[in-house]
């Protein structure tokens, strides 16, 4: 493309000699010039839609004057278009060298076809679905529920819940064993404040807790039974939080149905500093505000009649 004349022109071009990829290097670095920008169209052996498939560079050293940058920027869709764009099928853009020749195409390629990066949530349902398939449903194994993965829980834990429920125990730390696949006990308290609450969760794992949070209120005294998931998000691997957020609900219904444990509240928090006693009583005990006023709508001004549409006369206008 001329620089000057602001048109699409053919600068120069080389006959095949060999394979594409043994002709690329030697053929599109000799045209790539220091603060002038240019189009290259590469043919490669394959062909589809009728004819030979092309490569589009864009070439656009970082020392080129603004204003040609800008022009080449603005007219690459022209030339897609006039070539044919079902022709194309890599299109790279560079400043440097090292970003348009073969290696650089091939880094290209391997970047394109690699999958985009998931979000968490995308990531544990993408696991998620993998356990769906083949898993066998048996009394000493995990089984796929409506809710999730149901996990079989140890003797020692199970006896450590069953201590909570009796009031034995005002705290249960529980994890679930990756490998073996199975819900263990981390440690159990007789006695916890709530000031210590938040010292017993882990930064670098996720765990379930079990806590009876004993407290005034308004003049009576709770028991709340608190159901606390803990997942310090990206520090945990994709595998130990799919499992931790599919198995959750099930671990719930065990506790809820099989050993009859009425939970007050269901929280899922990142890290202890979480757990403040301010933030328990506001979740146990939300404020409502029963005295909110109604929205009242302003009164009109007095004697303002039938609505009416005005138009100012030609003359009053333009005065």
């Amino acid at each position: 493309m001329g620089s000057y004349t602001e048109a699409l022109q053919l600068g120069e071009y080389c006959p095949a000699e060999g394979s594409w990829e043994d002709d690329y290097d030697k053929m599109v670095v000799p045209l790539l010039r220091e603060k002038q920008p240019c189009y290259l169209l590469y043919r490669l052996d394959t062909q589809a839609h009728g004819g030979y498939q092309w490569v589009l560079i864009s070439w656009s050293p970082d020392d080129s004057p603004v204003r040609e940058k800008m022009l080449y920027a603005s007219t690459k869709a022209t030339l897609r278009m006039e070539f044919g764009a079902t022709q194309i099928s890599d299109e790279i853009f560079g400043t440097v060298v090292e970003d348009v020749n073969l290696s650089g195409l091939r880094r290209h390629r391997k970047s394109a076809a690699a999958p985009q990066p998931l979000t968490m949530r995308e990531e544990e349902m993408q696991e998620i679905k993998k356990l769906e398939v083949g898993v066998d449903i048996g009394v000493d194994t995990k089984h796929q529920t409506l809710a999730g993965v149901a996990f079989p829980i140890v003797t020692k834990a199970l006896d450590a819940v069953k201590q909570f429920a009796s009031g034995e125990l005002q705290y249960v730390q529980l994890k679930i064993d990756t490998s073996a696949e199975e819900i263990q006990l981390v440690g159990s308290e007789a006695n916890l404040p709530v000031t210590g609450l938040p010292a017993k969760i882990p930064d670098n794992a996720a765990r379930y807790h079990i806590y009876r949070f004993d407290h005034n209120y308004e003049g009576d005294f709770f028991h709340s039974v608190l159901f606390i998931y803990s997942m310090p998000g990206y520090a945990c691997p994709i595998k130990e939080r799919m499992l931790y957020s599919s198995s959750k609900n099930p671990f719930i219904d065990l506790l809820e149905n099989g050993i009859n444990l009425a939970i007050t509240k269901k929280l899922e928090i990142g890290e202890g500093q979480e757990l403040t006693e301010e933030f328990l009583l506001d979740e146990i005990h939300p404020k409502v505000n029963l005295h909110r006023p109604k929205f009242a709508k302003p009164k009109g001004p007095a004697n303002r009649g039938a609505k009416r549409l005005t138009k100012a006369p030609k003359d009053e206008a333009a005065t």
